[in-house]
């Protein structure tokens, strides 16, 4: 009988304000990866622009494991590509996991998804669901999402190449800036284990990446630094942008999208939840 899984991964958004390289959410937004034994190879996606050869990031992912040559994919996904909401971790989860659950093979998921995608936050999330407190190599912590927080997402038209923005930020920063972000980082990872709203909102402030990356979303930027006054708890940028995060009660939720749908009119308003699952695999028979 011929082996075949499903695998369904969620978005993520990271950096979280602070958290530059660090910290990263689960998102309730999935990729979904069918693989199937069938004698040839192949590879099905509904997401226009997204190589169906070996160069697929799910197929690259599942080849790191075990060849891929009698092996079928099947694509579905309702991540948005290039918006800071960890579509290229999502597929590279989702391939790991296929190969390493189809064959089992019990491999050191994180630490192949990390050196796949080059940082640790995305893939962590991806991985494991909730909140993630990433240090380097090291296994991830994992931090269960407090009870009545949503998200909402703002997502613009426009997109953002993550090295660009890598590259918009300096080697070195002022110290001053160091010492805030440590402060506020700390100030949301308790905000987050306690279920402390006003923590957490205090804890969102960042003054490492996002002002230095103004210029590749000047619009973004406007709306993250309205969030309290649109009656959120706090916004920051998901990830390399150009996509907010706002950060909602749930009561406040349905009428802060509405203020966000008539504020930036031009960009896709979703409401999100916090996931506290990550990556599942279920085999089919």
């Amino acid at each position: 009988m011929n082996r075949r899984r499903v695998v369904r991964v969620p978005a993520s958004s990271a950096n979280l304000g602070p958290g530059y390289d660090v910290l990263a959410a689960a998102l309730g937004i999935e990729l979904e990866l069918g693989v199937e034994e069938t004698g040839s190879f192949s590879v099905e996606c509904d997401v226009p622009g997204v190589p169906c050869d070996r160069s697929n990031l799910c197929v690259r992912a599942f080849e790191r494991l075990h060849l891929a040559d009698d092996v079928s994919f099947s694509i579905r996904s309702a991540i948005p590509a290039a918006a800071g909401l960890g579509s290229s971790a999502a597929a590279l989860v989702a391939g790991l996991c296929a190969a390493d659950h189809m064959y089992e093979l019990d491999a050191p998921l994180f630490e192949l998804a990390h050196e796949l995608e080059g940082h640790p936050d995305n893939v962590a999330a991806a991985l494991l669901g909730g909140f993630v407190i990433c240090v380097g190599g090291e296994q991830p912590v994992r931090v269960e999402p407090p009870a009545g927080l949503e998200g909402v997402l703002v997502i613009p038209p426009s997109q953002v190449i993550t090295a660009e923005a890598r590259g918009a930020l300096p080697a070195e920063v002022p110290l001053a800036d160091a010492v805030h972000n440590v402060g506020r980082a700390s100030l949301l990872v308790l905000g987050l284990a306690e279920g402390d709203f006003s923590l957490i909102g205090r804890g969102l402030h960042d003054a490492l990446h996002q002002p230095r990356r103004r210029a590749l979303y000047p619009s973004s930027m406007e709306l993250v630094e309205r969030a309290e006054e649109l009656g959120a708890v706090g916004a920051t940028i998901s990830g390399a942008g150009p996509t907010v995060l706002f950060w909602s009660h749930w009561e406040q939720t349905g009428a802060l999208v509405g203020r966000l749908r008539g504020e930036a009119a031009e960009c896709e308003v979703r409401r999100v939840t916090f996931a506290p699952g990550g990556a599942d695999v279920n085999a089919l028979v």
